[in-house]
């Protein structure tokens, strides 16, 4: 086919956002009797992409699905895509076993109200207090369970985890199925305006005109913010009083990794498939390998099976790129950077926190993975995402790092674009920056928690 000139709705990223959009945008068209439009040069809904589908953040994602949320929004949006993920489990590679936080006794009164809150809303989970209450329990799943020092257990029996790339290829599929069209190869250059909207864009391909714009780019929201001209720093209004000129955009450098061991090595007392499981702890941390002091500090990790890529997959605290927003290097992105993957030093901290969770981890660092892992993410000041329009027709997602788990913000932004209204967004307009109206802040180590 030839290169479009035109698109009704322009979508820029190939990623779970865009994909997600457009699907449920041309849900909408055909609910309305509309035959989607996909020609050489007129398109309804067109998503481009200067790589390929799930070429950035959403296809390195481990892949979890979580409520775990200390902020009422979040929980409720996060309750919405579970819903979506289970809608259809195989098409996106879903696996619904669950989701475990277990914590020390700092974020007890934490994860407490989080479990209120999440029995408000109806979703499904268990709260488990005290240590030796805890420990009964997490030995129930694992017998070789050894973790010290936890005072309490959430175990959301809804979420679990996605492989990531087969999970973007079947929102793909879903997309296509109601006529929208995936270019990839075409990188956004520039954009042009009519009065306050933004009319075309310009891509290395050629201009493309547009009614309706979606900028969904995961790490490269800095890179498309400052091309559409939009504020560099911002005012945040918040409980002492405004701060003014905030960085609009920082970037945190992701740890992750894969231990290579059979999948099935993380099989509970059942010989099932466990759920994944999220250890904050306040705990010295030893190393696995020679019994030395890592860290004295509150810390975190998480892990979970991984058929992908054959082991068992998860993090650890992710840390703030101490450099210049605008002289970070997004490209090239995830593993192929040379600054942004993680090195030994994650390694000896992930696979010895792994030890201290579970004994049939000891002895097991050396089959931590070589090959390059880990990437950056772009956040907001307050590090939750921002759903808004900007130049009246360009609708950005910037999920701030969030995004993956979130495949129900594309039936959302849908649903907003068609008229609709989404109250599940209005948290996280923009004007929430201005205005005080900022998500509490938990006593998690994690910046989106």
């Amino acid at each position: 086919m030839a290169f479009p000139t035109r698109a009704t709705y322009l979508i820029i990223g190939a990623g779970i956002h865009g994909l997600s959009t457009a699907w449920h945008l041309g849900k909408h068209l055909q609910a309305q009797g509309k035959d989607v439009r996909n020609t050489d040069e007129v398109c309804d809904i067109l998503i481009i992409d200067k790589s390929a589908i799930a070429s950035g953040a959403s296809g390195i994602a481990c892949g979890v699905v979580r409520n775990n949320y200390y902020q009422p929004a979040m929980r409720e949006l996060m309750a919405h895509s579970v819903s979506v993920w289970e809608s259809d489990p195989e098409a996106f590679s879903y696996n619904a076993v669950g989701y475990m936080q277990i914590s020390h006794e700092g974020m007890h009164a934490d994860v407490a109200e989080i479990y209120q809150q999440q029995k408000a809303i109806g979703y499904e989970s268990d709260f488990i207090e005290g240590e030796a209450d805890c420990t009964t329990y997490m030995k129930g799943v694992f017998d070789d369970w050894q973790a010290k020092g936890i005072t309490s257990v959430l175990h959301e029996k809804k979420g679990g985890y996605a492989n990531n790339t087969k999970a973007m290829y079947g929102l793909a599929e879903k997309a296509e199925s109601v006529g929208a069209r995936i270019m990839s190869g075409v990188e956004v250059k520039g954009f042009q305006y009519s009065g306050k909207s933004v009319s075309a864009v310009e891509t290395s391909k050629g201009v493309i005109e547009c009614e309706q714009l979606i900028i969904g780019v995961g790490p490269w929201a800095k890179q498309v913010w400052d091309m559409m001209e939009l504020p560099k720093t911002i005012d945040v209004k918040g409980a002492d009083g405004t701060i003014h000129n905030v960085p609009m955009w920082i970037y945190w450098s992701l740890q992750e990794g894969t231990l290579g061991v059979d999948p099935n090595f993380l099989k509970n007392n059942e010989g099932g498939m466990p759920p994944v499981i999220h250890v904050d702890t306040d705990a010295p941390l030893i190393s696995d390998v020679d019994g030395s002091l890592i860290t004295d500090e509150p810390w975190g990790i998480y892990y979970k099976p991984d058929f992908h890529f054959n082991g068992v997959q998860g993090g650890a605290m992710p840390f703030p790129v101490e450099q210049d927003p605008d002289k970070v290097a997004v490209d090239p992105y995830g593993p192929e950077s040379p600054d942004f993957v993680v090195g030994p030093e994650f390694a000896h901290m992930w696979c010895s926190a792994l030890a201290h969770c579970q004994k049939r981890f000891e002895g097991q660092s050396g089959k931590f993975g070589k090959e390059p892992s880990g990437g950056i993410g772009s956040f907001t000041p307050d590090s939750f995402p921002v759903f808004d329009r900007f130049h009246e027709n360009a609708y950005f997602i910037a999920d701030s790092n969030h995004g993956f788990k979130m495949i129900g913000v594309g039936a959302l932004v849908a649903d907003d674009i068609m008229g609709k209204g989404a109250a599940l967004l209005e948290p996280f307009r923009f004007s929430r920056f201005a205005e005080g109206r900022l998500h509490p802040v938990s006593n998690s180590p994690y910046p989106w928690s």
